[in-house]
This record gives structure tokens, sequence and C-alpha cells, in this order.
């Protein structure tokens, strides 16, 4: 590959870059063998916005990949200019700040799982520190189903100071924690809010948490005493998206 490109592999994540940014496709690989209507859908598509289709073995998705979890499909793409920094995506921003960021999630999985979820509620960027997260992987694109070509991941180099810039900018920043007073059904969510979460079993870094405004646990029911970083960031995101909606409009105040 040259510089400035990657790979994406798995259905959904092709197809998504197709329809959103086809001009970014160089080219796509297919596994020769395939004859299934999924992938003939996937072909016609890339022929309608005029991106080259290669059909190949096996063996050579497997070596581009480096994983057989391809699904037959891998496609070399150019890098997609999201905003490149805070202030790039704050001065962008056209309603309040709904912003997700993650603190030590190093688990590929994780990290595609919490992009989908963030942008089925309409988050509009996911912050990672650069020195403790997986990054933006094949893997991490697979996962996320298409939302790594729609939801800016933007990686900081201080992820305590990203907090206060936040915060001087007038962004509520919360932080998920299980020894918190206050519960996810009793904070209010209006306004411009972050949402910190860390890693299953570690949590919030003390730093991290020094710098949220208010430290916010999710209520448990029942005998399970801890949730998926991705779990957990579905029930914040869904709670923050429910009182948005039903929060009057400013002209309807």
């Amino acid at each position: 590959m040259s510089a400035g490109t990657r790979l994406l592999f798995g259905f959904h994540p092709v197809t998504a870059r197709l329809r959103h940014h086809a001009e970014s496709v160089r080219e796509i690989y297919v596994h020769a063998g395939r004859k299934d209507p999924r992938l003939r859908e996937l072909t016609s598509l890339a022929q309608r916005r005029g991106v080259r289709v290669v059909a190949v073995d096996e063996t050579r998705l497997h070596g581009l990949a480096g994983t057989a979890s391809h699904q037959g499909v891998i496609a070399q793409v150019d890098a997609l200019a999201h905003p490149v920094d805070l202030q790039d995506l704050l001065e962008g921003l056209s309603e309040p700040a709904f912003l997700l960021l993650l603190d030590g999630v190093t688990d590929p999985h994780n990290l595609g799982a919490c992009l989908r979820v963030a942008d089925a509620m309409g988050v509009q960027a996911v912050l990672v520190p650069k020195d403790r997260s997986v990054g933006l992987t094949p893997t991490v694109a697979k996962v996320a189903s298409g939302a790594a070509e729609t939801l800016p991941l933007i990686p900081v180099t201080n992820l305590a100071r990203t907090l206060d810039e936040l915060k001087d900018a007038d962004v509520r920043v919360l932080g998920a924690a299980e020894e918190a007073e206050e519960t996810l059904l009793g904070v209010r969510l209006a306004g411009p809010v972050a949402w910190v979460l860390g890693a299953e079993g570690q949590g919030l870094r003390r730093l991290t948490r020094e710098r949220c405004d208010t430290l916010v646990r999710i209520p448990m029911f029942g005998r399970v005493e801890s949730l998926n970083v991705s779990v957990a960031a579905a029930l914040c995101l869904y709670e923050t998206r429910r009182q948005r909606e039903l929060a009057p409009s400013p002209r309807a105040s």
C-alpha cells in the first residue's frame, strides 16, 4: 500500500465506504470462488461507482488481511479527511456537542463496537489517547460495521488536557464510574456533553477521573457486577439521546 491508504475488510465496512465515499476506494479484492448474491450485490455497487474489482484466491486475501475473518472482501482505500483535532471538531459542530472519549480501551472488538454504538446514537466523534488505544485497524473497522467510515475517530496526545479543553468550551464532562453516587437514571443530560469511559475491570485513570465534572454509575439490578465498555457506552449514550429527544426545542421554550 502507498502512504495515506489502508485496508478495509468485511461486507459492512466496504459497502459503507462505497456508498458514502466511493471516490476514496482504489480497488476491491474479492474471493474468486464466491458467487453468492451478497457478493454480486457488492460487485454491482462497485461497478456503478466506477471502482475496480479484482478476483483473487483465498490465500491472497488471508495475506492482505492478516486474518481469515475478511468475509472474502478487502478494499484498498484512501484515509478520509475527518476532523484532525478537537478544535477543528468543535468549530464544525452545528448542534450541542455529543462526544465519546475512551480511556485505555485497547481491544479492537471493543473499540469497533463502541464506534458502532456511537454512530447509532448520533455521537459526533470518538476521541482516544494515542498511546492507550488500539487505533483504527481493519478489525476495528469490520466490527464497527461501517461506522468507522462516517464517524471521526480522533487520537489525542493527552486525554486529561483534552478534557480540560472540553470544559473550557462549556462541554460538560461525565465519567462512568461504578462507585459514583449519581446514577444514570437520575442525572440530567441536557446541553453539550462528553462521556468518558474506561476499559472493563480498569475503569478511568486517576487523572481522567479528576477532570470529570460529574461521575455517574450505571445501576445494576442483577448479579453481574460489571459491563463490557461497549455495552456501558450504549446505555450512557442512549440515555443522553433519549433526554435530548424529549427536551423542548429552543423555539418551543
